[in-house]
């Protein structure tokens, strides 16, 4: 099923909810427990209304015993509409009740450390209304029994009517979509890796133990069977909507004969997106070296799908694929959204005051991170051996962004996320026949860029403008995994002591 926000369309499969779980007891009393209830009540219906969670919270009854939380976390693991619990103490809440329940849930968690009241009622506090609103004992309570059980959360301090307590909210609700999402994610490997590169390979079993990705291989000409397939009306229809869609840069190439090659990358979105559908697949990673029948490099078709929601890999990597994959179905419906893409990085400038990384890839850059006119263009490839494949380009939006790359470190996997931000050229670049984005990562490209090579960052990256560096780490602690930030704090040194820390700690 797809679904448009913002001009981005992405592919949406569940309307998550986030379930609301107030914890109390009953050592004070029914009167007591009906105002907890009353007032959980009251805070879920606020924010929902808030209009700044992209999910619904679902409210749900006092917690007090060892049996009813148990209970009901394991009815959150085995609703597949709920992507995580929000819990909250209103009362002391004994934090021994609370260990079954923690032990046997397995989605992501929420500790939300509120209050109904905003101010002391200086006038008329009295102890009935300490015993009844004791957040700040009850909430460290229950945070104690967590941090001993070694589990990990998100934990949003703040009152529950504040705009920025409710911005973090959401974007945790993003990174836990993530992580239920994760396990749903299916990546296709058309050929292999490219030969003798390294940080495109990786444990794809240990990802499925640790990401829940399912990463297989198919033959090339098994799919290209499916591009064969597709019907000419189906093709000519398809190529009438880029011609309408896109400006057509001829370039001096006959008109008939330029409209041919882009018939081929019509015909190849076509029939990859219907293999991709019939094998229920999310992301797909294509190899130059390994072509088979198909007559062109999937350029403008791979650009197409991912803007539909798709992960793609360059060159077998698959771990980029399932990771731009990831980011669209966490940026999904996200007001003003600027884009996601898989990105590589290919060469500097170096002036000074001026310094950045131009940003591009043969053919396969995302448009939803386009600004300005997009046009369609057809010119040789020096690999692949095949006819010149035709290709989107433009010019990326200006911001910031964040850069992420996951790794695989042989013992463990590492996710290196490095804020950046984007600016336009200073000049047109009108022989560069490919998408491009133009970014200075922080805290500057030096010390940004010997950063990302002591981490070992690879040259393929899934960028969007849409996530914060702290929602992508939240999604890596989550899954179990080392998280290295690049941004404006770090330093060298301090960067070296915990990278050897992270190998003590993982040896």
């Amino acid at each position: 099923m797809y679904s448009t926000t913002g001009g981005i369309t992405y592919v949406t499969d569940k309307k998550y909810q986030f379930w609301f779980c107030t914890g109390s007891q009953d050592l004070y009393g029914d009167e007591c427990l009906a105002k907890v209830a009353e007032h959980s009540h009251k805070i879920v219906d606020a924010l929902n209304a808030s209009g700044v969670l992209p999910y619904e919270v679902v409210w749900k009854p006092t917690l007090i015993t060892n049996e009813l939380i148990r209970r009901t976390f394991n009815e959150a693991n085995l609703d597949d509409t709920c992507a995580g619990v929000i819990t909250w103490m209103h009362t002391f809440s004994p934090a021994k009740s609370w260990i079954l329940g923690l032990q046997e849930y397995r989605k992501p968690l929420l500790h939300f450390h509120t209050q109904f009241n905003e101010e002391l009622p200086y006038d008329t506090i009295d102890m009935d209304f300490m015993n009844e609103n004791q957040s700040a004992h009850g909430d460290r309570e229950y945070g104690h029994i967590v941090t001993r059980m070694r589990m990990e959360r998100k934990v949003v301090v703040g009152h529950w009517s504040d705009p920025v307590v409710q911005g973090k909210i959401a974007s945790w609700m993003r990174t836990a979509v993530g992580v239920v999402e994760s396990s749903h994610i299916r990546v296709m490997r058309v050929a292999d890796n490219m030969r003798n590169v390294a940080v495109t390979e990786g444990d794809k079993v240990e990802a499925q133990i640790k990401f829940g990705w399912e990463v297989d291989a198919y033959p090339v000409n098994e799919i290209a069977e499916s591009v064969n397939a597709v019907s000419a009306s189906d093709v000519n229809a398809l190529v009438d909507e880029y011609y309408e869609k896109y400006n057509i840069l001829l370039e001096g190439r006959d008109p008939e004969e330029f409209k041919k090659h882009v018939a081929v990358q019509a015909q190849i979105e076509l029939g990859f997106e219907r293999f991709l559908e019939e094998k229920n697949y999310q992301a797909i990673v294509t190899h130059f070296g390994d072509l088979g029948a198909l007559k062109q490099l999937p350029g403008l078709a791979i650009q197409r799908l991912m803007e539909k929601g798709y992960g793609f890999g360059a060159e077998g990597d698959w771990k980029v694929a399932a990771m731009v994959r990831l980011m669209k179905i966490m940026t999904a419906g996200k007001k003003d959204a600027k884009g996601t893409s898989m990105l590589e990085d290919y060469t500097y400038n170096l002036i000074k005051g001026k310094e950045g990384i131009l940003e591009a890839h043969m053919l396969e850059i995302c448009p939803t991170i386009a600004d300005g006119p997009i046009s369609i263009k057809c010119q040789p490839l020096s690999m692949g051996d095949r006819e010149d494949p035709a290709r989107l380009v433009f010019t990326s939006k200006e911001g910031h962004g964040i850069a992420t790359s996951l790794i695989d470190m042989g013992n463990r996997f590492r996710l290196i996320i490095n804020d950046v931000n984007c600016k336009k050229v200073e000049k047109p670049m009108p022989k560069l026949p490919t998408a491009t984005n133009f970014w200075t990562p922080e805290p500057d490209l030096y010390t940004g860029a010997e950063a990302w090579i002591l981490a070992g960052g690879a040259h393929h990256t899934a960028f969007t403008y849409d996530l914060t560096a702290e929602q992508m780490g939240d999604w890596a602690a989550m899954m179990g995994i080392e998280a290295v930030y690049i941004d404006k704090d770090t330093k060298i040194r301090n960067l070296k002591r915990d990278l050897m820390l992270g190998e003590v700690f993982y040896r």
